[in-house]
């Protein structure tokens, strides 16, 4: 992104310039292994533009941040009927500790990290860059 920002209730609570807004899905199964192998690939990432508009340099050379929102729909699934089922997301009081886990561990990589409100309705503003928006699912 180049920029992106959360509010909860009309207050900023997390703004980044440029870097990455993580729309992080919890699903139940996952733990500190998911959450180990997330930080290092988003961390390593080389998505942003070199001098010849190549994708080619990570965060760290970008100088970039992230914003980290949980996001509990993504685990919804829409398969069957005209309303999504979220069975398979991981409960909050499960979902937050590896959550905070996850943000602290971008941050034992140098990174820095911004985040929303655990389990608050966001409002969740954003500008591409590019646009480039990818989907990385550990369990493929």
């Amino acid at each position: 992104v180049s920029r992106a920002e959360v509010r909860v209730d009309g207050s900023v609570v997390g703004a980044i310039g440029r870097g990455m807004l993580l729309l992080v899905g919890l699903e139940m199964g996952d733990g500190a292994a998911e959450i180990e192998k997330a930080a290092q690939k988003v961390s390593g990432l080389r998505i942003f533009s070199d001098d010849d508009g190549r994708m080619n340099l990570d965060l760290a050379e970008v100088g970039g941040s992230i914003l980290a929102v949980s996001q509990f729909t993504l685990a919804g699934s829409i398969r069957k009927g005209r309303r999504p089922s979220f069975d398979g997301a991981m409960d909050g009081s499960e979902a937050e500790p590896l959550f905070d886990g996850f943000v602290g561990r971008l941050r034992d990589l140098g990174i820095d990290v911004e985040t929303g409100s655990f389990g608050a309705m966001m409002d969740v503003e954003l500008v591409n860059d590019g646009p480039v928006t990818l989907l990385w699912d550990s369990s493929r």
